[in-house]
């Protein structure tokens, strides 16, 4: 059990077993202070000084629009009623989207507190990828999971840290496909850096439920499942991410644009921040791990060489900038522009990244925000998987910048 140091208006308990943790969810709400101002009298009755009724008059507005501005901030799940009745999405969609959504916010907390309740450190098994799996990871999957199950609209869950699809069997109606990864990022989280969540969602199979009762079909049934869930990014019908950094930012598109929207930790709701987001053409920032320079082949290296060099506008060379996590990466990328890329290399002749639900997810993203997404090949969203873990080289960016790159690949 830990104990929170007491202050003036609260004292927390924690415990560390699990049941505790997915039970302290949500931040306490901060309780607001008003601060009083007193002006002086006024040295003569029959004297009014209009400076101070300016002011008085301006505060007034301020306040006017301030409260005005308050009420009319827009929740994601008042976006998500809005896009439903307006037919870009159907009821069962928003259903599955909301609890992705509720996912994220859980995550959010036990991220914030992961030092306090213990959850830093590896959890000592490791994934079908043969990585160590952290404890986050595991639980985090586990929440991502039960999300979605919840929701009775999801047919086949597909994760990061599942060696196969996972087949749903409290599905009511909607039957889409999830593919997920629920931590990206995750060696930055001992020590309190970004991470992410990252989703995309696939239309409904019914081909693809099967009976658990029967063990005759089994084999065959998740097979299906698995070719089911193989499909080219082209096809997904919403994709998002969660970044867990110094505010908790969802970001999704279902098709129509962008969508940003920054959690409230006072009312425990997303509020829309960023309207249909528009990546930059062009950008001065790259974001390659540099470090596995000597592995990359020379027409990538002659590419890097070109971003070293000063150039227009200002005389200055593209900054690098690598946070090791894809979800930080994209978020930066699509307000600022630049190029992100995570290359084949001579010990990764496929790639690091995973193109179901890591790649395809955010190239989606970028493609409906107008950047472009490309392997060096081919375009990120035609590519369709053979496995469920699957990993492909990927260039992402503003669209200039990966032209520009293209260049040097031919």
């Amino acid at each position: 059990m830990f104990e929170a140091i007491p202050t003036s208006s609260s004292q927390i308990t924690f415990s560390t077993s699990r049941s505790s943790i997915i039970s302290h969810l949500f931040p306490i709400k901060n309780r607001s202070h008003h601060i009083r101002q007193s002006f002086g009298r006024r040295f003569a009755s029959g004297i009014r000084c209009k400076a101070v009724e300016i002011t008085a008059a301006e505060s007034g507005i301020k306040e006017e629009k301030r409260k005005k501005g308050r009420y009319a901030l827009e929740n994601l799940t008042t976006w998500l009623l809005k896009q439903e009745q307006a037919g870009n999405i159907d009821a069962e969609l928003t259903v599955v989207l909301s609890g992705i959504s509720l996912a994220c916010k859980q995550i959010a907390s036990l991220l914030q507190r992961s030092s306090i309740i213990n959850l830093t450190g590896v959890q000592g098994t490791t994934n079908i990828q043969g990585e160590d799996q952290k404890k986050l990871d595991v639980i985090s999957n586990e929440l991502f999971c039960n999300c979605l199950r919840s929701s009775g609209r999801t047919a086949i869950i597909v994760s990061e840290e599942e060696d196969v699809p996972v087949a749903v069997e409290e599905t009511y109606s909607g039957n889409y496909i999830v593919v997920f990864d629920p931590i990206d990022g995750s060696a930055n989280i001992d020590i309190a850096l970004t991470t992410g969540s990252v989703f995309g969602i696939y239309g409904p199979d019914e081909q693809c439920l099967f009976n658990i009762d029967d063990d005759s079909t089994l084999d065959e049934a998740r097979q299906r499942c698995i070719i089911n869930a193989c499909q080219p990014g082209r096809n997904l019908l919403a994709a998002g991410y969660c970044l867990y950094s110094s505010s908790v930012v969802f970001t999704i598109s279902i098709g129509k644009g962008v969508f940003a929207f920054t959690l409230d930790p006072t009312f425990g709701e997303f509020v829309l921040t960023h309207e249909d987001i528009k990546i930059p053409k062009t950008g001065k920032i790259y974001s390659f791990n540099e470090g596995n320079y000597d592995l990359w082949d020379g027409k990538l290296q002659s590419y890097l060489g070109y971003l070293r060099q000063p150039g227009p506008p200002n005389g200055k060379p593209y900054s690098g900038r690598y946070i090791g996590c894809l979800v930080g990466e994209i978020h930066r990328m699509l307000l600022y522009g630049g190029i992100y890329g995570n290359p084949k290399n001579k010990n990764s002749k496929n790639g690091n990244l995973r193109l179901l639900y890591e790649c395809a997810p955010m190239s989606y993203l970028v493609e409906q925000a107008g950047g472009k997404a490309t392997d060096g090949h081919q375009r990120i969203l035609d590519i369709k998987p053979e496995q469920i873990h699957q990993r492909t080289p990927i260039f992402i960016g503003s669209p200039d910048e990966v032209d520009k790159l293209q260049q040097y690949l031919a």
